[in-house]
């Protein structure tokens, strides 16, 4: 596979003013939940629902597979590991999770800064439509955005809002 290049479709400059245009009210119950999650280390079953709703609500039927155990003892592991394939790879053998919501779970309960893996997201970036997702093209973004996010003293979740935010308001013209 080709190295991923990702390229910022607005100034770097502008990146609190598009995070400050996303609605972050719908984010708070959400945050919440995974504020206790990662105190405690892993994810109950009502919250990685939940998580999973909130990324992808069609996902909710095959995650609901899932044990209350097996969610719990997954997101455990994949919350302390310290290789990143381990990471990912545990969260993507729990059922109704793929790459993006994987990736929810990750920037959203872990304790490092991880990206939401998003098609507005990647928009934003310069991909007009994404690549099949992979542990390499994950890693390289997750790179990527970490690098953004520290150039401009900005959190992970406000990199997020603000790719986000850039393509609702401008994907559909380009």
């Amino acid at each position: 596979m080709r190295a991923a290049t990702f390229k910022l479709r607005f100034r770097e400059r502008e990146l609190r003013h598009w995070a400050s245009r996303y609605p972050v009210d719908v984010d708070d119950a959400i945050e919440s939940r995974a504020d206790r999650a990662r105190s405690r280390g892993h994810l109950t079953k009502g919250e990685f629902l939940e998580i999973c709703r909130w990324k992808t609500p069609r996902s909710r039927p095959h995650c609901r597979r899932n044990s209350a155990g097996l969610v719990a003892e997954a997101t455990r592991i994949a919350l302390a590991a310290k290789t990143e394939e381990l990471k990912i790879g545990t969260l993507l053998i729990l059922a109704g999770v793929s790459w993006p919501t994987a990736s929810v779970i990750l920037h959203l309960c872990d304790r490092s800064p991880y990206p939401i893996l998003d098609v507005r997201a990647l928009w934003s970036l310069g991909f007009r439509r994404p690549p099949p997702y992979d542990f390499d093209f994950w890693w390289a973004y997750t790179r990527y955005t970490r690098d953004l996010a520290r150039r401009n003293r900005c959190s992970m979740r406000n990199l997020d809002r603000a790719l986000w935010q850039y393509s609702k308001e401008r994907q559909n013209g380009a």
